[in-house]
């Protein structure tokens, strides 16, 4: 039997600037290299230059007339998000779609990033909404549609507000969820202080389904040197066409969040097949972890203390 694959047709971009964080391998550089086709100028922040480069040299050959640049780019170091911010701040060109897509998954032990966060929470959210807070004026100057990558593991569990370091108690899917709830909350609210403070940047979330990438991959970065279980039923079942999806159809929620002009603000896009892990990419109920504003208030205060960069009012 032939698989159907998904797909959506994007707009033209040509003469917008797109930056997609994760960009380097699997969902994101999908991501970029569909975007970089499409006509955009694609800016590729990236950890490790040499893949960066590699990702790069890709995208050029999938798109020979592509505009990608690489820089650097750590999300689990404040002072990296800051030294990025400033060089694009410096050039001064307007960003018009941020895709927050890249991100940590389940170290089976507790570890903590160069400022002494939680790894999951301090690379998964409070990164992303440091990189935001510093790229807020060139953002603003493209008025700028803003797409966060979440997880179905935001459809379930809470923020652990006593605990939110995982120093008392660490379980690495807990901790992960609390993630990316916190960032789904994020991605919500950045939306509402906008629209209140006139900022002109619209925010929504992505959730791209279960594919085959190297967030469950052997990493022993992260003290994990095996595939674990998952991703191996994971690659077993898509190379079969059985529910869940591919890398190429796992980008597809987070490109029409970011690029249809029939997505909306606050709203959340993932797949629609079965338990929404693999199909067509459509508008989604909000996951009820991600419907409390008032949460989303207090979350955001709270990351403007911990990571010390407050927005404008």
């Amino acid at each position: 039997m032939t698989r159907s694959i998904p797909d959506i047709d994007i707009p033209a971009l040509t003469g917008r600037r797109a930056v997609v964080t994760g960009g380097s391998d699997g969902i994101g550089l999908r991501i970029a290299t569909r975007l970089a086709q499409a006509g955009a100028e694609v800016i590729l922040p990236v950890r490790n230059a040499q893949k960066g480069e590699a990702a790069a040299a890709g995208i050029r050959d999938a798109a020979p007339h592509a505009q990608v640049h690489t820089t650097p780019l750590d999300l689990s170091s404040l002072e990296s998000v800051a030294a990025f911010g400033a060089a694009m701040n410096a050039d001064a060109q307007p960003v018009h779609l941020l895709i927050n897509n890249a991100g940590v998954m389940t170290p089976p032990t507790r570890q903590t990033t160069a400022d002494g966060f939680e790894l999951q929470f301090g690379t998964n959210h409070l990164g992303h909404f440091a990189l935001v807070a510093h790229l807020l004026p060139v953002l603003r100057a493209g008025h700028a549609r803003v797409t966060s990558q979440v997880s179905v593991a935001a459809s379930r569990g809470r923020i652990h507000w006593s605990d939110l370091q995982g120093e008392r108690s660490y379980d690495g899917m807990r901790a992960y969820r609390q993630s990316k709830i916190a960032f789904g909350l994020f991605g919500l609210e950045l939306d509402r202080q906008s629209e209140e403070h006139g900022w002109g940047i619209t925010s929504n979330l992505s959730h791209p389904g279960v594919a085959p990438t190297s967030l469950l991959s052997a990493r022993p970065e992260l003290g994990r040197t095996d595939d674990t279980l998952g991703v191996r039923m994971i690659r077993w079942a898509s190379a079969r066409g059985l529910i869940v999806g591919t890398p190429e159809s796992a980008a597809l929620p987070a490109l029409a969040g970011a690029t249809l002009r029939t997505s909306g603000a606050r709203k959340l896009y993932s797949p629609n097949g079965p338990g929404r892990v693999g199909g067509m990419p459509t508008e989604q109920p909000l996951y009820a972890p991600l419907k409390s504003a008032e949460d989303a208030s207090r979350i955001w205060r709270i990351s403007e203390q911990l990571v010390g960069v407050t927005f404008p009012r």
